[in-house]
């Protein structure tokens, strides 16, 4: 066989392919290999030796004699949390992903040997899991063709050709407490004592003030201003890197930090609460039992069985309470410019796509309002406003 070499490219006559020669390094002897490997045509050759050539100063690279998908993605990862662009806690949760996406066929694989078919096909696996899970996943490959795209480990990112399916799971909607249900709640929480029901007053502060369960259980004694009436979110608890509940130096999003008014109806919980804050270390208004943070987890369960067993209700949680707040605030028309600043939502979008049922339920009363505007300036007569009312009756 006569090949005829050209920059790192040959071509065979024989086998009628073009044959890319390159040293690669045993990750276990560290000894030099050479490997060989043969494509249709010579663009696809001079491709591939590019992206060898870029590959070869990487650090994953030269780790793993390769840049396989799961590495990439825990690399970039790690990053981000070095920059702190990503918390301890998030970055937990986003380990445990991309240990479940390394559990599948394309997870160890090299990335320059992953096509837009097998993406696909991994994706169309996750129909079973709710949209927002399988929404988690793509971000990741998302992130790791890009950088590899961008870095020229590959000419051509496969994510470009692919979609996200339609989860077969209908999207978990959480719902507020309907008026009777949460004075019901309110009245069983304001007959207990602390020592009946240590948490009763964090239930209290997510109901009317919509704090996050985190958010609520890492308040301090600081971050009430009884002067101004005003709860001061600073912080919120979280999970560290070793899984532990620690205090965060922030809440869940910079709007997160925010000041809400006390309503009057929480204002002798607040400072039954402050009194206890005393003998708490930090002046923490809330503690677990053994004096330690409290678990956002534990917390919520303990609610489950207050509803369960006193009220019979199975579908509400500590995240419910805030959203009673939110919804509460939208029944009494404030403007939800408004409520995304109490709520401390990023967007307003989040705010809006929250609440649309709420919203369209005042649709008519709102539109009743234009109504009246333009009867009171002549812009419709009393005969056309008789008229639908009769038609309406």
């Amino acid at each position: 066989m006569k090949e005829k070499s050209k920059s790192g490219i040959s071509y065979s006559k024989t086998r009628k392919k073009y044959i890319v020669s390159y040293h690669t390094q045993d990750k276990e002897t560290g000894e030099k290999k050479r490997i060989r490997k043969s494509f249709n045509t010579e663009d696809e050759a001079k491709q591939f030796l590019e992206e060898m050539e870029y590959k070869k100063g990487n650090s994953i690279f030269i780790k793993n004699n390769g840049i396989p998908l799961n590495e990439l993605m825990k690399f970039l990862t790690e990053r981000k949390l070095k920059t702190n662009r990503l918390s301890e806690q998030h970055y937990n949760k986003v380990m445990k992903l991309i240990s479940n996406i390394e559990q599948s066929e394309v997870g160890k694989k090299e990335i320059s040997d992953i096509t837009s078919e097998e993406l696909q096909e991994y994706f169309n696996s996750l129909i079973y899991y709710s949209n927002s899970y399988m929404q988690k996943h793509i971000i990741q490959f998302s992130q790791a063709f890009k950088y590899a795209h961008n870095k020229g480990y590959i000419k051509l990112n496969p994510m470009i050709d692919t979609y996200k399916p339609k989860s077969s799971v209908r999207d978990k909607v959480i719902r507020a407490m309907e008026l009777e249900e949460q004075k019901e709640l309110t009245d069983y929480l304001k007959s207990k004592t602390i020592e009946q029901e240590p948490y009763k007053n964090v239930f209290l502060i997510q109901m009317y003030a919509g704090l996050r369960v985190g958010e609520a259980l890492a308040l301090q004694a600081s971050d009430i201003d009884l002067k101004h009436n005003l709860i001061h979110v600073r912080r919120t608890l979280r999970r560290n890197a070793e899984d532990k509940i620690a205090m965060g130096d922030s809440t869940k999003t910079y709007s997160g930090i925010r000041n809400i008014p006390i309503q009057d109806i929480i204002l002798n919980e607040i400072k039954e609460q402050l009194e206890v804050s005393k003998n708490n270390f930090d002046n923490q208004l809330f503690l677990s039992s053994n004096g330690t943070y409290a678990d956002p987890r534990g917390v919520n369960n303990i609610l489950k069985r207050i509803l369960m067993q006193n009220f019979n209700i199975k579908d509400i949680t500590t995240h419910s309470l805030r959203h009673t707040f939110g919804t509460r605030c939208i029944e009494s028309g404030m403007a939800p410019v408004v409520v995304q600043r109490l709520m401390g939502h990023k967007d307003i979008s989040v705010t809006l796509n929250t609440y649309t049922s709420v919203l369209n339920r005042f649709k008519e009363s709102e539109l009743e309002k234009l109504n009246g505007y333009y009867y009171e300036n002549n812009l419709t007569s009393k005969s056309h406003r008789d008229a639908r009312e009769d038609e309406e009756r």
